[in-house]
């Protein structure tokens, strides 16, 4: 796709919609940004704003990356602004100058296209917004805005400051790259809180300014880098002493000065009780990075539930599914489906649920197929599955979301009110006799059916495959023996300060066969229950380090040179 070719319009009108992203965490996106990012035929953000805004995109959305290279000049404006457009995973040529994008938003519109221009923080305070709504405006091209989080606000908020007290006190924003002298002494000659916006290397001139301007050196000062995202960090100081700390924090000098920063500078700004009220570094995997050697599709609520606890999910699959070597069985299954041979179907995994469906769909069947059968699922992924479908199942375990689970909430067979006594059972070549045992057991005949096999996944990229052995994950989560052996064999041991967390006793006898050290074990054989286990072991890591007064770390950090690494990255 060349910078200037779009997809085809649609037969709509055009319209722009002016979006603001926030801070840089996707879950402070507000519901009227996801809907118009749902609709969206073009997005032009800049990379960073992409990562945040593009998983609530359509497929199929052409994306148009915005990079303004240094920042423009306060009076005149000018920087070098770039724009490209990418198609997949391939980028074009950039295109100079900042017009080009108001012009490309524009010229979409006009062609019948739905464009968001999405930008960090809020459009109100982005100066290339405004222009660009002004040349909107100008040309006659609809547009609307979407407000979004501002960093000054968002950032303060997640680094556990307050900007206000019971008192009320007064709150002031200062760019620290635009403030004129006049500026500085308003601010300096106030008592109130004061937000600073601006850079890591110049937090030092900006508490300079402050003291110079009437503020007291001893005043409390935060400084927070890539707020509200996992790589936030957050340094309490005062205005006399925040450049000394950020040096020994070996945080300065480094490459990475330029980085955009928020500091919030007051005695009434609550920086004294940051460590009472930072509710966002201090979760228990604030910044770890966790192998989860699942496919995304298998590991979504997984992932999700790392987040919460504040890490960041890395999938890898270890496993590739096939089609079965013989398909008779499968089709003569699904033949019986359909002309009422069975009174059960027994899904334990969102793969038999596609294999079943893909089966269908070559045989022109559809959920209507699954009248009068009642319907199983082992658990909400396998249910989510079978909605998607349009199956809603009738058992879903209650208890722990596996065979065993799904066979306590079972019912035995009754011949009186069960006309057929028989259950579909479609399952991965290599799945345990549990459920198959359980349910003859209760009465029921079973059609154990290998609906598909489970082969070894292709190796990760080298990137991840270097991760994992030198050291770069905090975590790996091994669901069962197969996922160790697989992993093992597809991208390496991990290295030895990754803390291992295993779901049972016999996946954790398969990672110390394979000369691993197990940290953490799931209570009971569940996904979620594991993920809770290992929050609990980075929690009591986490508060032993500050009973002890060391800096609280991840466990990627011990390995020799990671800080080193860290500073640069």
């Amino acid at each position: 796709m060349s910078p200037t070719t779009l997809p085809a319009a649609g037969p709509e009108h055009g319209h722009v919609t002016f979006l603001g992203a926030g801070p840089g965490d996707p879950g402070l996106l507000t519901l009227r940004a996801v809907e118009a990012l749902a609709n969206a035929d073009v997005l032009v953000a800049e990379h960073e704003v992409l990562d945040v805004v593009r998983q609530h995109a359509r497929s199929g959305v052409a994306e148009v990356y915005t990079d303004t290279g240094p920042e423009p000049d306060a009076v005149s404006g000018t920087g070098t602004p770039q724009l490209a457009v990418v198609d997949g995973a391939s980028t074009t040529a950039a295109l100079p100058a900042v017009r080009d994008a108001a012009h490309l938003v524009m010229e979409a519109a006009r062609s019948g296209r739905r464009v968001v221009r999405a930008v960090s923080g809020d459009p109100g305070l982005d100066a290339y917004a405004a222009e660009e709504m002004l040349a909107c405006a100008a040309a006659g091209v609809p547009f609307e805005v979407v407000p979004g989080v501002a960093a000054a606000v968002g950032v303060p908020a997640y680094a556990g400051v307050p900007l206000r007290d019971a008192q009320g006190a007064d709150v002031r924003f200062v760019d620290a790259r635009t403030a004129s002298d006049r500026c500085w002494t308003e601010v300096g000659a106030s008592d109130g809180t004061v937000v600073v916006s601006t850079t890591l290397d110049a937090v030092g001139a900006a508490a300079g300014e402050l003291v110079s301007a009437g503020r007291k050196p001893d005043t409390p000062m935060t400084v927070t880098v890539a707020g509200t995202t996992t790589r936030q960090r957050t340094w309490t100081a005062t205005l006399g002493t925040i450049a000394q700390t950020l040096k020994q924090a070996k945080v300065l000098p480094s490459p990475e000065g330029g980085r955009p920063v928020i500091a919030v500078v007051g005695e009434r700004s609550a920086a004294a009780q940051r460590e009472q009220l930072s509710w966002f570094e201090s979760k228990p995997l604030f910044g770890w990075r966790v192998l989860v050697p699942r496919t995304k599709e298998q590991a979504a609520s997984l992932s999700d539930q790392l987040r919460s606890y504040g890490a960041v999910p890395h999938e890898v699959p270890t496993i590739a599914v096939e089609p079965p070597r013989t398909p008779q069985q499968m089709e003569r299954a699904v033949k019986g489906l359909v002309t009422g041979r069975y009174e059960w179907i027994a899904f334990t995994s969102v793969n038999a649920v596609k294999a079943v469906r893909e089966k269908f769909e070559e045989y022109g069947l559809d959920a209507r197929a699954f009248a009068g059968i009642k319907v199983a699922a082992v658990g909400e992924q396998t249910a989510k599955a079978l909605i998607a479908f349009g199956v809603k199942p009738d058992l879903v375990p209650s208890g722990e979301q596996s065979a065993a689970g799904l066979l306590e909430d079972w019912p035995p067979y009754d011949p009186v009110f069960d006309p057929i006594d028989r259950v579909f059972l479609p399952r991965a070549d290599i799945a345990t006799e549990t459920l198959v045992a359980g349910l003859i057991e209760l009465g029921w005949e079973v059609d154990d059916v290998t609906a598909y096999r489970t082969v070894r996944a292709s190796p990760p990229p080298a990137e991840t495959r270097e991760a994992i052995k030198g050291g770069g994950f905090d975590a790996v989560l091994f669901t069962s023996s197969s996922t160790v052996r697989n992993l093992v064999g597809i991208a390496g041991k991990p290295h030895n300060v990754t803390v291992i967390a295993c779901i049972g006793p016999a996946t954790a006898k398969t990672a110390e066969e394979h000369g691993l050290r197990v940290d953490v074990m799931a209570p009971e054989p569940s996904v979620h229950k594991l993920a809770e286990a290992l929050a609990d072991f980075g929690l009591r890591r986490r508060a032993a380090a500050v009973e002890a007064g060391d800096p609280v770390t991840r466990p990627s950090e011990r390995r020799p040179g990671a800080r080193r690494r860290r500073s640069t990255t």
